[in-house]
């Protein structure tokens, strides 16, 4: 992953923070992409003070004039992005479909790429009083695939990880009885952490990865199998 080019979407903490951290440690140099610049610049320098390259761009999921600009100055910065993490959760489908576009020729062109999805466990198993997330997360691994069929005569691979419940601000905030009911559930007993998610990514992302394309990872202790 040497002098990779890697974008992160939601980079600014959670999962999307240990993916770009985890990422350059490995060696890439990581383009940080969210709404909050200073929040990405907190972990823009844990990198740079590790001796790596960070590059940080603001970026709203929900604009699609954003998404364009933010791969814009990425190009202008770097030339081309070679690993895109869709990992922004609010604009689970839309955003990513659309950041997807901006790099495909590249990769395309380079014959080489790597394009993880973050979708969830409730994408497989469904999830009472979720349908709209449910359905946008099911959505991410419908386009996993198809692009994944769509880019392999490229050498592009594309592939989902689905995290269950990681123990991040979303989940923090959880009632202790849900908590509970949650952790009943899960085999490992105990929630996931941002960087159980990461080390996924970082392998799917990587060259060894590289004969593994339309896969959906689980990460989430057992809850689902």
């Amino acid at each position: 992953m040497q002098n990779r080019i890697a974008f992160i979407t939601g980079a600014s903490r959670g999962i999307g923070r240990a993916c770009a951290l985890a990422l350059s440690s490995a060696g890439a140099r990581v383009v940080l992409a969210a709404r909050q610049p200073d929040k990405l610049e907190q972990v823009a320098s844990e990198i740079r003070a590790a001796g790596r390259d960070a590059f940080v761009v603001p970026m709203d999921l929900a604009a699609t004039d954003s998404i364009r600009a933010a791969f814009a100055k990425t190009a202008k910065e770097f030339g081309r992005v070679d690993i895109l993490i869709n990992n922004a959760a609010i604009t689970n489908l839309t955003g990513a479909f659309v950041a997807t576009q901006q790099v495909l020729l590249g990769m395309m062109r380079e014959r080489w790429g790597r394009i993880v999805n973050i979708t969830s466990v409730v994408a497989e198993a469904g999830n009472a009083g979720q349908a709209n997330y449910v359905a946008s997360k099911a959505g991410l691994i419908g386009l996993t695939k198809s692009l994944a069929q769509e880019m392999a005569s490229r050498s592009v691979t594309v592939n989902a990880v689905a995290p269950g419940f990681i123990d991040t601000d979303m989940t923090q905030g959880l009632a202790p009885e849900l908590k509970e009911r949650i952790l009943a559930a899960i085999p490992l007993e105990r929630l996931g952490t941002p960087d159980d998610v990461a080390a996924a990514v970082r392998f799917l992302a990587s060259e060894e990865a590289g004969y593994i394309t339309g896969h959906v990872l689980n990460v989430n202790g057992g809850m689902y199998m």
